[in-house]
Order: C-alpha cells, then structure tokens, then sequence
C-alpha cells in the first residue's frame, strides 16, 4: 500500500513555473516506478513523465525539454518542476507508484492537484 498526495497546482500565466510535488507515505526507493500523468477535459489521462527507482526517466514529447521528474528518496518525493508553461498543459496532475509482485502490477494513485496556465 502506497498512499500520494499531491500538492504544488495552481494557476500560472503562459511561460511560467510550477513545480508539483508527490508526497508517498513509505519510502519511494524501492518502488519500480514513480510517474506523472496528467487529464485534461475531454481528454484521456496520459503520462507526462515518469522515472524509475534506476533513475531512468521517460518524458512525454509534448513536454520534452520543458518538464523534468525527479525523486527526492530520503524525502519519499517526487517532484515534477514544469517550465514554459502552455495553455494546452493545463489539466489535472495526478501521482503514480508502481510495484510488480508476483508477476502483477500494483498502481497507486494520488487525488491530483489542478494546473491551469492561462493564455
């Protein structure tokens, strides 16, 4: 069991910062992998950037350069630091943790925390 919250979400005006933060209730190192997803309206949730207890990181195209995942282990946080904000990255940001026990995969989610960057 992983319970995340998020925090970090507000409103920002086109081309600027936000950084959200996932908060685990357990330690993060062990956990396979620690991601951000994002759901705007009308649109299907999708990975925005995710990073590995390896520290490999996979980012989303429309967010390359822009975005960068970090963990902070001893913290047990994940850090999502967003620069040059869009209006089209305005969406609900959720946390996620993953774990494989047993050849199954658990997902854990936090309750998300709105971005809204306006034009």
């Amino acid at each position: 069991q992983v319970q995340l919250v998020e925090s970090g979400g507000g409103l920002v005006q086109a081309g600027g910062s936000l950084r959200l933060s996932c908060a685990a209730s357990r330690s993060i190192f062990r956990i396979a992998t620690m991601a951000w997803y994002r759901q705007a309206p009308g649109k299907q949730r999708e990975l925005v950037a995710s990073i590995t207890s390896g520290s490999t990181t996979n980012y989303a195209e429309s967010v390359k350069g822009r975005f960068t995942i970090s963990r902070d282990n001893a913290k047990n946080t994940v850090y999502l630091q967003m620069s040059s904000l869009k209006p089209e990255d305005t969406a609900v940001y959720y946390c996620n943790a993953q774990t494989v026990v047993l050849a199954t995969r658990y997902n854990y989610w936090g309750q998300g925390t709105q971005v809204t960057v306006s034009s």
